[in-house]
C-alpha cells in the first residue's frame, strides 16, 4: 500500500515538473515573440510620416471600430481566466463553456478587423499604397493572425477537453493557451496607444 502512495506521489511530482518545463518554455517562445513585435512596431515608428501624398493614420481611424476592438479582447481575458478558474474546480463543462465563450469574442475581433482591412482596400489604401500602410498593415496583420492562431488553438483544446477531461496535463495546456491570449492582448493594447491614440492625438 505504502509502495502504491509512494508510486503515485512520484508520477504526480514527475507530472507537475513536466508541466513546469512546458510553461517555461512557453515564456522563452513568448519573450522571442516580443521581439518580433518590438521589431514591428520599431518599424511602424520609422514608417509612419511616410505616407507618400496619400492617407495617414489620423485619416484613416475609425475610433468607435477601434474601441470596440479593445472591449472585445479586453473581456476575451476576462472569458478564459473564467476557463482557467474552472479547470482548477475540475468542472469540464466549465471550461468547455467558457473557452467556447472566449472563441466566440475572438471571432467577433477578428471579423470586425478584417471589415476594417477590406474598407481600407476598397479605396485604393491597401499596403502597397505607402510605406506607413506597409507598415501599418504588417503590424496589424501579424497580430491578427496570432489572434487566429489563438483560435485554433482554442478550438484544439476544446476537443481535448471534452475528450480527456480535466488533468494536470490538460491544465499545463490551458496555462500555455491563456499566456498566449493574454500575450496577444497586451500586444494589442499597444497597437491600441502608439498607432491609434498617439496618431488622432
Amino acid at each position: 500500500m505504502m509502495t502504491e502512495v509512494l508510486a503515485n506521489q512520484d508520477h504526480h511530482e514527475h507530472h507537475d515538473d513536466s508541466g513546469s518545463r512546458v510553461v517555461f518554455g512557453f515564456w522563452i517562445y513568448l519573450m522571442s515573440d516580443l521581439i518580433l513585435f518590438a521589431t514591428l512596431f520599431a518599424a511602424y515608428a520609422v514608417l509612419r510620416n511616410n505616407t507618400y501624398g496619400g492617407v495617414g493614420i489620423a485619416q484613416i481611424t475609425d475610433l468607435p471600430r477601434v474601441l470596440t476592438e479593445t472591449l472585445v479582447l479586453l473581456i476575451s481575458n476576462l472569458t478564459i481566466g473564467f476557463a482557467f478558474l474552472s479547470q482548477q474546480r475540475a468542472s469540464k463543462q466549465g471550461v468547455i463553456l467558457w473557452l467556447l465563450v472566449t472563441f466566440l469574442i475572438g471571432l467577433a475581433f477578428v471579423g470586425i478587423e478584417y471589415q476594417g482591412f477590406s474598407q481600407l482596400v476598397a479605396v485604393g489604401n491597401d499596403w502597397q499604397r505607402s510605406a506607413f500602410l506597409s507598415a501599418f498593415f504588417t503590424l496589424l496583420g501579424v497580430h491578427w493572425f496570432h489572434v487566429i492562431a489563438g483560435l485554433l488553438w482554442t478550438i484544439i483544446l476544446i476537443i481535448q477537453f471534452a475528450s480527456q477531461g480535466t488533468s494536470s496535463k490538460m491544465a499545463t495546456r490551458l496555462t500555455c493557451l491563456g499566456l498566449f491570449w493574454h500575450f496577444v492582448n497586451i500586444i494589442w493594447i499597444f497597437i491600441f496607444t502608439i498607432v491609434y491614440l498617439m496618431g488622432v492625438i
